[in-house]
């Protein structure tokens, strides 16, 4: 039985994919209609054509290989400096360009000539190339609101788990206590598992992070605290001791190996499934959006880690990347896990909902041939022209983005050499989840 649902968590991912990707053509696509540009195609993955069908003047139609997409636009470059579309030239890299910029009009047509892609304003340009991602971030968005709000996430609570019977160290054994070492503070005020943490100090206490912080501050303190047992309210005044506990960083993530002197209450809490509301919703996700660009920008000093996992079989970091074909393989082990239904769809409307914000995020790096590159060549054009009228100097025209193409080869060399990386690391050495 995990088997079959370890290949419908595989299927069902490989679904959500192709609707994440469809989604995202589908806002360049919309865009590029309403400024009257010509869209000769539209496709879901690469490949060979599994499927198409001609609609008005263009073509729909699915790929074999699902791992991503593109709409061909009429006139994506300007001709060159002599006004022609084919010229030729012996450098290598002047090659690429004019076989770049040929490519753009390769389905010009009669009428055309004012349907072309770079004929619309700057901005026009930046909403095309930005409405794809945006469509990814929209998508990301309603899925994570569906979880938080619908499922709930599963989050550490101010509920007592279990109660330490005497003060250790962070980092030591905690199931035998030494001779000398003095109770806890919460096994003295005999605090028990199953106690919720109604208020600190006086303070109300609303989650785990803020009791957390509130005892760290209270070293030395005799504090009261109220937890609700058994439907009854019961204070209970304990004094808060000095200990060595783990250091988190400013984003609550535990630095490993460090520890700090802090006040301590001595007791573990538990993990429940809680519904956020719409702010608690939003807050949570502007962390994401944040941690998800620290990530992208930490993604090059992540290359070390994943040729050791392949090379040497070295384990897999927590935070290591993982591509497609990983992800595939954790959604199939989520639908596989012995949880309620309702909690494997949460699983996995998260993960797709995560993917999408990183397909926003990735897409937005000023670099072609990524949207961000398109929408980066739109602004400097703008500027460059604003620029001109300011001094009152001649128009320079539309910025060639066809010169970068040199650079935009390298850039997609760099990505399919990561890419593969990913994928060899995902196949032999792949990240698990507990």
């Amino acid at each position: 039985m995990a088997t079959v649902m370890t290949v419908v968590g595989i299927l069902v991912f490989a679904v959500g994919l192709l609707v994440s990707i469809a989604w995202h053509e589908l806002g360049h696509l919309s865009t590029a209609k309403l400024f009257g540009i010509r869209v000769p195609q539209y496709m879901v993955g690469f490949g060979p054509t599994v499927w198409s069908r001609k609609k008005g003047e263009t073509e729909y139609g699915i790929k074999a290989i699902p791992l991503g997409g593109y709409i061909r636009m009429i006139g994506m470059f300007p001709p060159g400096a002599d006004g022609r579309i084919t010229k030729r030239s012996s450098s290598p890299w002047r090659t690429m360009i004019e076989d770049a910029r040929q490519a753009s009009y390769e389905e010009l047509q009669d009428g055309d000539e004012d349907r072309l892609f770079y004929t619309r304003k700057p901005w026009k340009r930046v909403i095309v190339m930005f409405a794809g991602p945006f469509m990814n971030l929209v998508l990301a968005f309603g899925l994570f609101l569906t979880v938080m709000m619908g499922f709930g996430v599963s989050m550490t609570v101010p509920t007592i788990g279990t109660v330490s019977q005497c003060i250790v160290k962070a980092g030591q054994p905690t199931d035998t206590c030494p001779k000398d070492a003095p109770p806890t503070p919460a096994a003295q005020v005999q605090l028990k598992p199953g106690d919720k943490v109604v208020s600190f100090d006086g303070d109300r206490i609303r989650d785990y992070e803020q009791l957390q912080a509130d005892i760290r501050r209270s070293a030395g303190k005799t504090v009261p605290i109220v937890v609700e047992r058994g439907g009854q309210l019961v204070t209970l005044v304990p004094t808060i001791a000095v200990n060595d506990v783990q250091k988190y960083d400013g984003n609550g993530v535990p630095v490993k190996g460090e520890t700090v002197q802090a006040g301590f209450l001595g007791f573990t809490p538990t993990t429940g499934i809680v519904r956020l509301g719409f702010g608690q919703s939003l807050d949570r996700m502007y962390d994401m959006a944040e941690n998800g660009v620290k990530s992208l920008v930490a993604l090059p000093g992540k290359i070390p880690g994943l040729w050791h996992s392949v090379v040497d079989g070295a384990p897999r970091e927590v935070d290591s990347p993982i591509g497609m074909v990983g992800a595939a393989r954790v959604s199939g082990e989520v639908f596989a896990l012995d949880i309620p239904g309702t909690q494997r769809i949460a699983y996995f409307v998260n993960l797709l909902a995560g993917i999408n914000l990183s397909l926003f995020l990735f897409n937005m790096l000023p670099l072609l041939p990524l949207d961000g590159g398109h929408i980066a060549g739109a602004v400097w054009e703008s500027v460059r022209r604003r620029f001109a009228q300011l001094f009152r100097r001649p128009d320079p025209g539309p910025f060639d983005v066809a010169r970068l193409m040199p650079l935009a080869y390298v850039v997609a060399s760099i990505f399919v050499g990561f890419t593969v990386l990913v994928l060899v690391a995902d196949l032999v050495n792949p990240v698990k989840i507990s």
